[in-house]
């Protein structure tokens, strides 16, 4: 009797060390990644940023002070003004709203469609397969600021379908997110496709679409989710790229490429700024999200867990 209750116990302890709380199973694995940890924290930083930035920014982003044009950073402009007066802190946040917009919107959309076409072109192969590859291989051939470049100079930087000052500039980015997203949840969703489930799935009648989204996808979420992290990163710096050479969003909307295609180079030595707050705003955000992906790579890999 007694073994049966120890028996008991030991079971009930381990249940207990199961069920621990979210937080503290993520709390242990940023201790054993501090590099992961801090591109959380650049995320939530940047998130918190950009909801926030109408009650934390001291002036309006587009606002014009023509009598401190250029000034240097002191209280009243932290980090000082641009060539139009324009306090540089002010923009630097609302540009957060501009980055994570865009970045967001480019890496969900395109992983996403990634993510259907690669398990649609596993599940299907045969010609659909190699038609569907030779297409990607097209896309792939291009590096991704060049295809950026030719899709938003064919379409203009004015919105296509609704007008909006983001969206060819979206467009542009996800375009060459999702060749590169399908490819690796292929490689993926051709192994999960010759597990026995799905042939069960098949003599039960179940069609095609069933099988793809509720059998295939859900287990190619992994790669999915590490490709979606990484591509956050990418977008905004995609963005910051063409907006830096006038073809992403335009003026007076705050962006960070665009607030340093106004000074970075013609006030680099007078008011060097300018250029620089908006340059590490830039170099700390994809920093952070790339940091970011590969913790949220290491934690998905069962791969890299069990080294």
């Amino acid at each position: 009797m007694a073994t049966v209750d120890n028996t008991t116990l030991e079971t009930e302890l381990e249940e207990l060390r199961d069920s621990r709380t979210f937080t503290a199973k993520a709390w242990d694995t940023f201790k054993r990644m501090p590099l992961g940890a801090f591109g959380a924290l650049v995320v939530i930083l940047m998130i918190l940023a950009a909801i926030l930035a109408p009650w934390v920014s001291p002036y309006d982003p587009e606002l014009n002070n023509f009598e401190a044009m250029l000034s240097p950073p002191s209280w009243e402009y932290l980090l000082g003004t641009d060539q139009f007066g324009r306090d540089l802190f002010t923009r630097i946040i609302y540009g957060a709203q501009t980055a994570l917009f865009v970045g967001f919107s480019c890496a969900f959309i395109g992983a996403t469609a990634g993510l259907v076409l690669g398990v649609m072109s596993a599940y299907f192969g045969g010609t659909f397969d190699l038609i569907f590859q030779r297409i990607m291989d097209v896309f792939l051939a291009f590096p991704l600021i060049i295809l950026a470049l030719a899709v938003v100079a064919t379409f203009g930087t004015k919105g296509i379908f609704f007008g909006t000052p983001y969206e060819n500039v979206i467009i542009a980015i996800t375009i060459p997110f999702i060749p590169r997203c399908a490819r690796v949840v292929r490689s993926n969703a051709l192994s999960i496709r010759e597990i026995p489930y799905v042939d069960a799935a098949r003599a039960l009648g179940f069609n095609h679409a069933r099988i793809i989204l509720r059998h295939m996808v859900p287990n190619v979420m992994a790669p999915y989710l590490i490709m979606l992290t990484a591509f956050v990163g990418q977008a905004i710096l995609l963005e910051a790229s063409l907006s830096y050479l006038g073809l992403g969003v335009q003026e007076p909307t705050p962006a960070w490429g665009l607030m340093l295609q106004g000074g970075a180079e013609e006030y680099a030595e007078s008011a060097p700024w300018v250029p620089i707050y908006p340059g590490l705003a830039i170099t700390v955000a994809v920093f952070g999200f790339n940091l970011f992906g590969d913790a949220v790579r290491d934690i998905l890999d069962p791969k890299l867990r069990q080294q």
